[in-house]
């Protein structure tokens, strides 16, 4: 995913925190911020150190962003958001990954809450 689409600094995460607009299921959480105007999403993704080491973590986040990717024509553009791995998403696999971030994203109405996999 290219830079323009991700959350990068730390007060961007902050702005997007502060709004204290959150869904959860037990994998992830979803914060989010609308930014009207704005020509295409961009996300953060940050996974703690309980998923486990270095490459428990970064095996995640491959995963998550590679969920995102695929998800990238039917997510809302005039957003920033945020997931959070929970430690319930170490150790799933990538179909299982992309569907519980469907579920979270549909709850956080930013997938459209019709959409479904071919």
């Amino acid at each position: 995913m290219r830079k323009s689409y991700r959350v990068k600094k730390e007060a961007d995460f902050q702005k997007v925190f502060e709004k204290h607009d959150s869904v959860a299921n037990r994998q992830f959480v979803v914060y989010q911020l609308e930014k009207p105007g704005q020509k295409h999403f961009r996300i953060g993704i940050s996974v703690g150190k309980k998923i486990g080491n270095a490459v428990h973590r970064n095996w995640v986040k491959r995963r998550i962003r590679q969920s995102i990717t695929e998800l990238k024509p039917d997510l809302r553009t005039d957003v920033d958001f945020l997931v959070i791995a929970r430690p319930r998403a170490d150790g799933m696999s990538q179909k299982d990954v992309k569907a519980s971030l469907i579920h979270v994203l549909k709850l956080a109405h930013l997938l459209d809450s019709d959409y479904s996999e071919e």
